[in-house]
């Protein structure tokens, strides 16, 4: 499956749940699934609690929130204090 079908896979709609990035128009977020194999569970866990999804949807999932985080500015942060800062 090329990059753009797995992307096709991604929906967006404000009428479902609230705009977030879902698989396929259902109320299953990007987020969620990222989140839950983040977690430590497994795609074929993931895949057998929601039956609706298919292993593609898990790919497309990885694959849209790389695609986000390329084209989101990354800034470092650190926590050093300068003596200039503190005047």
């Amino acid at each position: 499956m090329s990059h753009e079908e797995l992307l096709k896979r991604i929906t967006v709609d404000p009428d479902v749940m609230v705009g977030q990035p879902c698989i396929r128009g259902m109320r299953i977020t990007v987020q969620h699934i990222l989140e839950t194999l983040g977690m430590g569970a497994t795609p074929e866990e993931l895949l057998e609690d929601l039956p609706v999804l298919e292993p593609e949807d898990i790919r497309a999932a990885f694959f849209y929130a790389a695609e986000v985080l390329d084209e989101t500015p990354v800034f470092a942060v650190t926590d050093k204090v300068t003596d200039a800062s503190l005047t």
